[in-house]
């Protein structure tokens, strides 16, 4: 019998309409761990790319996104707007990275067998070259300063706002702009033979 009262829950749960981030913000606030798992698998996968991109490690990033979820779920309380969660969650993100970034130099090799291509592409050449695009990619995204490459990534794998990023990176809009002009006119430049 127990059985069917899991199913019974299991189900139950699963027919409930999706919680805003606010409320599950403020639920696991008050203690409810479930709420807080729920942002986490949210988010876990924006974070880690975000941080995969920045590090250019897979062990460093998930690293880095696991300590980043165990502080923020002990600072909870002290989070003034249940609203702004996502945008202390990625200002926390890439300030771990850049302090990552900072003690170590210089950034590690990016692990060929996280590098996404085309699986479904038949034709070799063709992976071949999406293979070769996406290291050059890589290889000129490490030629940024960190800050470059963290405003980048927010602002064009991310989308997040110039205001977002400010936060993020705790400097003005106008500093991130031009660091986001900076770096895609550098990024433009290294992949000019791709175009």
């Amino acid at each position: 019998m127990s059985g069917g009262a899991v199913t019974a829950a299991t189900t139950t749960e699963a027919t409930q309409p999706s919680l805003d981030d606010a409320t599950l913000v403020a639920r696991a606030r008050d203690g409810d761990v479930h709420a807080y798992e729920e942002l986490v698998r949210r988010y876990q996968g924006p974070m880690f790319r975000l941080a995969l991109r920045m590090l250019g490690s897979t062990g460093d990033a998930e690293d880095i996104v696991q300590d980043v979820f165990l502080t923020v779920w002990r600072r909870l309380g002290q989070l003034q707007q249940d609203a702004a969660f996502v945008g202390w969650l990625y200002r926390t993100t890439t300030n771990r990275c850049l302090n990552a970034i900072r003690a170590r130099r210089p950034m590690a090799d990016v692990d060929p067998d996280t590098t996404e291509t085309r699986r479904g592409d038949a034709r070799p050449e063709r992976a071949a070259e999406v293979s070769a695009q996406m290291r050059a990619l890589l290889d000129a995204l490490e030629q940024l300063t960190p800050q470059q490459r963290a405003c980048w990534l927010l602002r064009e794998v991310h989308g997040r706002s110039y205001e977002e990023i400010a936060a993020a990176v705790d400097s003005s809009t106008t500093a991130v702009r031009g660091r986001i002009a900076r770096a895609r006119a550098q990024l433009a430049e290294v992949m000019q033979p791709w175009r």
